[in-house]
């Protein structure tokens, strides 16, 4: 496999994610067949912005031309949904909101068909979309829950991987009110497995581990080493600050070491210790991966750490997803500005998952 196909969502039209789409299609236009999903005088505006010809974007219509495109060129969906007029920068409309959602329908498309072999998403507006007045748009509260329910898969976990920091998130986009009754020891165990399948797949395991870990002893280059994040500060102390650590998310990392142990994986999974002792340690090395229990827990450290360069994964599809990690940016949308590192990372986490088959084991409801 020396040149995977991967399609693109380019993201809300009015924000960076042309741009970004089409910087980071270039540059990995070596390693890669870059196939961008959204409309066509979106990506050029883009990459006029930034200096990239037109005539370095060819139009593909089937998997004969995807495979003829050449190194050096990035490759533009010809079914994809088109806008009757372009946005201003800045100013996203409902029929972008549309779109949007139409562009990520259309890429997974060519991943489960077979045209492409992995999807990269670029930003999108959440709010544009769910009140877009697309059929089911209201219910769309991210990439993941989207993804999740159209691919059927009975198990969809957020991750985010950088060079610092590894964590996956036990339950993603809720009001913080909502977040103890949604952790479930299944969810837990859920999340822990994929986590650890994640760091094998990346190639992480031991890679950064400080000889003197937090057990104070060598742990095994073979295992990747993970900590479970408590929900309540100090791991609950004992059931004073909060019984989660203790009615759930200790029976969700049993029933993960099961699971694990039955196929064989080596892993070691430590917790549920305090959130900010398992990422402070995970920072300096002595694990390879964190398991958080909400949104803001893994994605504050994941974005002071390494920021515009960590990737959003979605694990447990039967396809390989991965994104940037960063929004819309309409603040600097149109200046030519944006940065494309986090496009070029979520192609290049893809083409490695890929290549490691990640998601040759994912479940299906």
């Amino acid at each position: 496999m020396s040149r995977p196909t991967v399609a693109i969502s380019i993201g809300c039209p009015a924000g960076v994610g042309p741009e970004v789409s089409v910087v980071g299609a270039a540059r990995e236009a070596e390693r890669a067949r870059c196939v961008l999903v959204g409309d066509r005088e979106a990506i050029e505006r883009a990459a006029k912005l930034r200096g990239i010809g037109r005539k370095t974007i060819v139009a593909v219509r089937d998997a004969a031309s995807v495979k003829a495109i050449r190194k050096g060129e990035i490759g533009w969906w010809e079914g994809s949904r088109t806008l009757t007029t372009l946005p201003s920068c800045g100013a996203p409309r409902a029929e972008d909101g549309a779109a949007q959602l139409a562009w990520v329908d259309e890429a997974t498309d060519l991943v489960t068909s077979g045209v492409a072999r992995a999807l990269v998403t670029g930003p999108v507006s959440k709010a544009a979309i769910a009140t877009s007045g697309a059929p089911g748009a209201e219910v769309f509260r991210g990439h993941t829950e989207h993804l999740g329910a159209r691919l059927g898969a009975s198990e969809v976990i957020m991750a985010f991987a950088g060079e610092a920091l590894i964590t996956a998130l036990v339950t993603t986009h809720l009001a913080i009110a909502d977040v103890p009754a949604a952790i479930t020891k299944e969810g837990v165990a859920a999340s822990a497995y994929w986590l650890v399948r994640l760091v094998q797949a990346l190639g992480k395991k031991g890679k950064r581990r400080s000889p003197r870990a937090a057990s104070g002893r060598r742990p095994s280059a073979a295992a990747a080493r993970v900590a479970v994040a408590s929900l309540n500060p100090h791991a609950g102390e004992g059931g004073l600050l909060g019984r989660e650590e203790i009615e759930t998310i200790a029976p969700g990392v049993a029933l993960a070491r099961e699971r694990l142990e039955g196929e064989g994986i080596a892993a070691e999974l430590v917790g549920p210790i305090g959130a900010e002792t398992a990422i402070r340690l995970a920072a300096r090395g002595a694990y390879d991966g964190v398991l958080a229990m909400y949104h803001d827990q893994a994605t504050i450290p994941s974005k002071l750490l390494g920021f515009g360069e960590a990737v959003n994964i979605t694990l447990g599809l039967p396809i390989v997803r991965t994104s940037v990690d960063h929004g819309t940016g309409y603040d600097v949308a149109g200046t030519g500005r944006a940065d494309p590192r986090g496009m070029r990372e979520a192609i290049g986490a893809a083409i490695r998952l890929v290549r490691a088959g990640i998601a040759a084991g994912a479940t299906r409801g």
